[in-house]
């Protein structure tokens, strides 16, 4: 029996399944940043590295801030790299694809209103320490019991113990909760690990997923698309 609901916040639902990745990825193409796929992904890979490891977001620093910071230190790489690329396109990149996580997360909404009606809500995210600026700029943060985040907590995914923290918020024994989330990786994985339940919201991957030397088996179901998520959830319950 599901009884609480612990969820992923980016690639779920700011994106409903798009790896950043490859939405960063699209804002390059659109707006003809000249690179090729193969450095931009490595210029991605350090970017949230640099993030990751240095007090480089605030915790007022909204969504947009975030998104601009990203793409800075990508064209920083980039430019380290021998690629000339134009730092007026940091601002029109990062403006487009807040525009479109705004988008995205305005139908996610009666979603998460319809979830937190029947059942406690936890954030458990790899973020910067500024989610919860995020969520209240977006207007679900109202939705979410608490929030559990990586530069918060000290404790980054696929570790399962920050999945085992967000268990311990919604007070409920890990077989009562679910995980929901984008990547195989960081949110099956461990949430299998931490003995919940699993739901894999599985829309386009950045990498390939190898499950068949997955010790914990698939998940228990999956969607493409977010807005599935409450019928889902009520037929597992039967």
């Amino acid at each position: 029996m599901i009884k609480g609901v612990l969820l992923d916040y980016g690639g779920t639902i700011d994106t409903n399944g798009l790896h950043w990745g490859g939405v960063l990825w699209a804002g390059y193409q659109k707006y003809r940043v000249p690179v090729d796929k193969a450095a931009f992904s490595k210029a991605y890979s350090f970017g949230e590295r640099a993030l990751a490891i240095h007090p480089i977001v605030k915790p007022e620093h909204s969504f947009y801030e975030v998104l601009y910071l990203k793409i800075e230190q990508q064209f920083a790489y980039l430019t380290d790299n021998g690629y000339t690329v134009d730092k007026r396109d940091i601002a029109t990149v990062a403006a487009d694809c807040n525009a479109f996580a705004q988008r995205t997360v305005e139908k996610a909404k009666p979603v998460l209103t319809k979830l937190a009606d029947r059942y406690p809500l936890v954030m458990v995210s790899n973020f910067y320490g500024n989610l919860n600026t995020v969520l209240t700029d977006f207007g679900i943060r109202s939705c979410f019991k608490t929030v559990v985040e990586s530069a918060v907590v000290g404790i980054r995914k696929p570790d399962p113990e920050i999945y085992r923290l967000g268990v311990t918020q919604l007070q409920l024994p890990a077989e009562n909760c679910v995980v929901v989330g984008d990547s195989y990786s960081k949110d099956i994985r461990p949430g299998k690990a931490a003995g919940c339940q699993t739901v894999w919201l599985n829309v386009a991957g950045w990498e390939e997923t190898n499950r068949t030397s997955d010790p914990f088996s698939e998940a228990d179901a999956e969607l493409t698309d977010f807005a599935q998520l409450p019928e889902l959830l009520t037929r597992l319950n039967g």
